[in-house]
């Protein structure tokens, strides 16, 4: 036992030793020589990367030193994060090339137009984008981008000239500066002098949410096709001004694991996604593997990880003539850790990680023609590809809704335009400026069929991700997806919201429908200036105009504004929000008149957030970010470790997100019931519908499936159960208008999305069942046949009265990823009308 200690001494003692005195040569290809004018990571950091977790503005003064010294690097700013640090993009090339980078630009661009034969390719250099670090906690790439950027700036010799003459390489060094941040001070202070690679120790353990995501907890790498975040919007504009022939992604897993590259599980590549790019994708992985052979490090290939879902960034560029590549490093998660193969330096991934990424260099260098070649074949095939009529898309009732999803289409250069006229087809009502038209007939023809695709038939049964994001289903928006271009009216240039109207002021009362996206923002913005609304719990019509379930209603009698002030707040409220309010002269109407007991008062929400251990992360930066960004409402975030000292009495609302394991103990959920019973609204998400049948919040009757697996051999088990996972998919309900959690929808369904198991059965009393899955419920992705059939008239919600309080359950993510603008309305419905339920 002695000799043990004495041994796991001497190792930490050498290690120690090691990871100190680490250079720059470590990392760099033995035999070049360097500019000395180029400035070193080390001279700008202090020191050598590897050391120490490069935090985001020390990697930005290095970039920019590197900017400043080297005619073969330019910098730009694109933007800012939502904590306001700069999303750079350097330019790194040759000298040449730079001076003819417009023309360069101009002809990858054109490869993509019908014009394409006409681009000579034979000296054209490939674009490379290079991105690092997507995930903040993953943190080998960007600091390998400190030594690939030295290398690619300070390099010399006939090799690196011919590399840069030959790729232009766009150098994305932190595509999460947030989350970067955040994880390099983490693993910084707690860094011991003599490093601990004992996968106990705290620097290994991050606090709650981690660092893996952006300001609002956002995994960022599945925004590249919503486009919702502003890191995001940055590179998504870069992405589509050259249409870059290969695409880079690094990131980590687990620190057991050695090194991924792709082509990964090929199986389970999307349809729309060309043979040819698989076999591209093979072609590049030899370079990979043998650089890594030639530092002895271990990797795999084609063992899992997929190409599926298109909002990732090692899948986006295959639905857009690219090729994308996803690196995964075993993560030191620190400085360095004890594993399955030793020893994991944080210096060893940095290598691993630089590594590849000349070696992607290298293989775009050599296959320059073929990559430009297959760019120009793709668009060209989809050219060829019949598509004489468009898709349609659009709320008669709702045009900001419409207007978001229009947003995205711009963003992914795509042709929109107005509709001509009002039209009805097929039972939808389609109005001019709330609705737009889409012609498939153009250059972004496959990225549109993947955007608005409903899918239901799968090569493989298990994904790495979602399996569905049909992206009108995700607005709530009525559209056809064969609908002739006659409707086609003017081209759209600029985006612009739907102006609120000039509101007749008077001297009764003034309506606000509640269809539109950003009604509940209006509401808070009214409520919070003193201003009494009531909500109509029936339609109506008054005055010409027909007046739906939810109508807000503000009477101008007894207000703590005069007539001139109030008209003038609500004017102002309409315009900002993109709405119509409307002022009427009489509460006389037919159906129930503005001064019935049908119209409910309602009164300021003063929301809280649970936060923090037991919570995931994603679901409460979701409505964070909802609440925050979209709809200007102020929300407190308490967080589980604090519960016990929190004065709830300051909430009406307490919003619960998918939790794991128990967040509580047995005296905070006596707290929490406490608080209900005395008029307080728990609104749980997800799981939370175990805690709330554990601890008596509401008696819900689960749905369970049997998974028991016949004719299976242990090698398929994984998949087994892999296939019974619902992963991400849209389906169908039915629901109840009447009921307030769902005023403001005009259908009488609903898309819906879902990733968990858990199946409620509908109560006895059909009033109580305001949204139920429909008998065939899958609308697009993928479900096994038995989750299916048992998913079949269960329900995704449930209100349960407890005390003089309220418990609402969503079994479903209504705020996913921050674009599944069509059922944030549930939550708002649920914050602003619990108490009329």
């Amino acid at each position: 036992m002695k000799y043990i200690f004495t041994c796991i001494i001497a190792l930490l003692s050498l290690f120690s030793f090691s990871q100190n005195d680490i250079s720059l040569e470590y990392y760099l290809p033995k035999g070049i020589n360097y500019n000395p004018e180029i400035p070193t990571p080390q001279s700008i950091l202090g020191y050598v990367p590897g050391k120490w977790h490069a935090t985001h503005d020390k990697l930005l003064n290095y970039m920019r030193a590197l900017a400043k010294a080297s005619p073969r690097i330019t910098i730009q700013e694109r933007g800012t994060t939502f904590e306001d640090r700069p999303i750079i993009l350097l330019t790194i090339t040759s000298k040449k090339n730079h001076n003819n980078l417009n023309m360069i630009q101009n002809k990858h661009v054109k490869l993509t137009q019908k014009e394409a034969s006409s681009v000579d390719i034979e000296n054209l250099p490939a674009v490379v984008y290079q991105g690092f670090s997507i995930h903040g906690n993953e943190p080998s790439g960007s600091n390998a981008s400190l030594v690939a950027a030295y290398y690619l700036a300070a390099a010399q010799g006939q090799e690196i000239n011919n590399l840069l003459d030959n790729v232009v390489i766009l150098f994305d060094p932190s595509l999460n500066p947030d989350g970067l941040q955040r994880f390099a001070y983490w693993a910084n202070t707690n860094k011991s002098k003599n490093i601990n690679p004992d996968p106990q120790d705290r620097e290994y353990s991050e606090v709650w949410p981690g660092a893996r995501t952006n300001h609002y907890w956002f995994d960022m790498n599945r925004d590249w096709l919503p486009v919702q975040l502003p890191e995001s919007k940055a590179r998504i504009q870069t992405f589509h001004q050259w249409y870059p022939n290969i695409l880079t992604d690094h990131h980590e897993m687990g620190s057991n694991s050695t090194f991924f590259f792709q082509p990964g599980i090929q199986s389970r590549t999307h349809p729309l996604t060309p043979k040819l790019n698989q076999k591209l994708t093979k072609k590049i992985a030899n370079y990979h593997a043998e650089a890594l052979d030639n530092i002895g490090s271990l990797y795999y290939t084609e063992e899992n990880f997929d190409d599926f879902y298109y909002g990732k960034g090692s899948t986006f560029p295959d639905i857009n003539g690219g090729i994308g590549i996803l690196f995964e490093q075993g993560s030191s998660r620190g400085h360095a850790q004890q594993t399955e193969n030793g020893i994991l330096t944080f210096p060893f991934t940095i290598r691993n990680q630089f590594t590849t990424a000349l070696s992607t260099l290298e293989a775009a260098k050599s296959i320059r023609k073929e990559l430009l070649e297959y760019k120009r074949s793709f668009y060209s095939n989809a050219r060829n590809e019949p598509a004489k009529d468009a898709y349609i898309f659009g709320n008669e009732k709702d045009a900001a809704s419409s207007y978001h999803m229009a947003e995205i289409l711009k963003k992914h250069q795509v042709k929109l335009y107005d509709l001509q006229k009002d039209v009805s087809i097929k039972g939808n009502v389609f109005k001019k400026g709330y609705s737009y038209v889409v012609p498939k007939n153009q250059r972004q023809k496959r990225l549109l069929k993947a955007i608005f695709e409903k899918r239901t038939t799968f090569q493989d049964s298990l994904f790495y991700d979602v399996s569905a994001w049909t992206f009108p289903l995700a607005f709530n928006l009525d559209y056809i997806d064969n609908a002739p271009t006659s409707y086609l009216g003017n081209e759209i240039s600029e985006l612009t919201h739907k102006k609120g109207n000039t509101i007749i002021k008077s001297k009764y009362a003034y309506l606000m429908q509640w269809h539109e996206y950003y009604t509940p923002k209006a509401l808070y913005s009214i409520l919070s200036k003193g201003i009494r609304a009531k909500v109509g719990m029936k339609p109506f019509s008054v005055e010409n105009n027909e007046y739906d379930y939810g109508t807000i209603m503000i009477p101008v009698q007894n207000q703590r504004l005069n007539n001139e002030e109030l008209h003038r707040l609500l004017q102002e409220v309409a315009l900002e929000n993109h709405i119509d309010i409307t002022g009427v002269s009489t509460g006389l109407t037919k159906g129930i008149d503005l001064g019935s007991n049908k119209f409910k008062a309602l009164s300021l929400p003063r929301i809280g957030l649970i936060t923090g251990k037991g919570i995931t992360s994603y679901d409460a930066g979701e409505v964070w970010h909802l609440m925050d960004q979209r709809y200007d409402i102020p929300i407190t975030k308490l967080t589980t470790d604090t519960f016990d000292k929190i004065e709830l009495s300051k909430y009406t609302h307490i919003i619960l997100p998918n939790s794991w394991g128990q967040a509580f103990d047995k005296q905070e959920i006596e707290k929490l019931k406490t608080w209900v019973y005395n008029g307080g609204t728990l609104i749980g998400y997800r799981n939370a519908a175990q805690f709330f049948a554990t601890n008596e919040f509401m008696k819900i009757e689960f749905v369970t499936p049997e998974n028991t697996a016949k004719n299976i051999i242990f090698e398929q088990k994984q998949d087994f159960y892999g296939a019974q996972v619902i992963g991400g998919a849209i389906f169908e309900a039915n629901i109840d208008r009447s009921h307030p959690i769902n005023f403001g929808y005009k259908n009488d369904k609903i898309s819906l999305f879902r990733n968990t198991k858990l199946f409620i059965k509908p109560d006895k009393q059909s009033y109580n069942n305001p949204i139920t899955y429909t008998k065939k419920p899958l609308l697009s992705g993928y479900i096994s046949q038995k989750n299916l059939d048992l998913l079949s008239g269960t329900v995704p919600f449930r209100h349960h009265n407890m005390g003089k309080g309220n418990t609402v359950l969503f079994t479903d993510n209504t705020n996913f990823r921050a674009f599944w603008y069509g059922t944030n309305k549930l939550l708002m419905n649920a914050i602003f009308f619990s108490n009329t339920m």
